[in-house]
């Protein structure tokens, strides 16, 4: 167990931060095969549907999914700090919905929503977790925003989205809900 009032050397934390650095440039670039060797076993949380992606085929899953729904997805990173245990990234999350995410429909509609990520480490100094926090409905507001909801042919598709967004989260993962209480 990390001591969580130790952070570590700077050499320690230069080297964490190169990963990171590497994980969000072969995301980009949609070379999975090195993404995941970024981890030594790939583990995804995502918090704000209360969803896990835990192994190389869920997390491969996850990746295929989410470039399904947004091809070009592409980020612009806004800091970076330092904990014990932790690399902690805040970055803009862009894309353009052109397929369906979860049961939202595509959209074609583009987003540019704020997230933090926080890349977990163990004492080891591999990467453990890649856990992710952002508002859904900043994004979900950007990507409906594209259609003209004063024409009555896309209410569909908004009742369609609005109902897969909350099916989206209506099975939450209990490793994210069952938590202990912090000492």
């Amino acid at each position: 167990m990390t001591d969580r009032f130790a952070i570590p050397a700077a050499e320690v934390l230069r080297a964490r931060e190169k990963l990171v650095l590497d994980h969000f440039h072969d995301e980009v670039r949609q070379d999975w095969d090195d993404v995941l060797a970024t981890f030594p076993h790939p583990h995804y949380e995502i918090i704000p549907t209360l969803t896990v992606h835990d192994g190389d085929a869920e997390v491969r899953g996850y990746y295929h999914d989410t470039r399904v729904a947004f091809p070009d997805q592409d980020h612009e990173i806004i800091a970076m700090r330092h904990s014990a245990d932790a690399v902690i990234v805040e970055f803009w999350l862009l894309g353009t919905h052109l397929g369906p995410l979860g049961g939202i429909p595509a959209t074609g509609g583009r987003h540019r929503t704020r997230m933090t990520a926080y890349f977990v480490f163990d004492e080891h100094e591999r990467l453990i977790a890649e856990r992710i926090y952002f508002d859904t409905l900043s994004m979900l507001k950007q990507l409906v925003g594209a259609l003209e909801l004063r024409d009555p042919r896309t209410w569909p598709l908004l009742v369609r989205a609005l109902r897969g967004l909350l099916a989206m989260s209506s099975s939450p993962d209990p490793r994210l809900v069952n938590t202990p209480a912090a000492v």
